[in-house]
């Protein structure tokens, strides 16, 4: 897939997200120590099945890995995501 959205690590607001004029673009998340928790997705109608989801698992699991944080994948969307995408597998945290 070509389609690469700019994806922004709103710190303030503890989410993911991609900057639009025209509609919410997120994934919320709870940072606890090493872990990231990733909580919530939502993309609005208007976006739907344009990979926007995608981008924003795939930008939150890259950033977990550059920083050394494990991932709890609350959201069901990340987790449909992750069974996708095993080389995401070890920054599962392990029950």
């Amino acid at each position: 897939m070509d389609f690469s959205p700019t994806v922004v690590n709103n710190e303030a607001k503890h989410q993911f997200e991609i900057p639009t004029d025209e509609g919410r673009v997120l994934l919320r998340y709870v940072k606890r120590g090493d872990v990231l928790d990733l909580v919530h997705t939502e993309v609005d109608e208007q976006f739907a099945g344009r990979g926007y989801a995608s981008a924003l698992a795939r930008t939150a699991l890259d950033y977990a890995r550059a920083n050394h944080l494990k991932v709890i994948p609350t959201c069901p969307f990340v987790r449909k995501y992750l069974q996708r995408h095993p080389e995401y597998d070890d920054l599962l945290v392990k029950a």
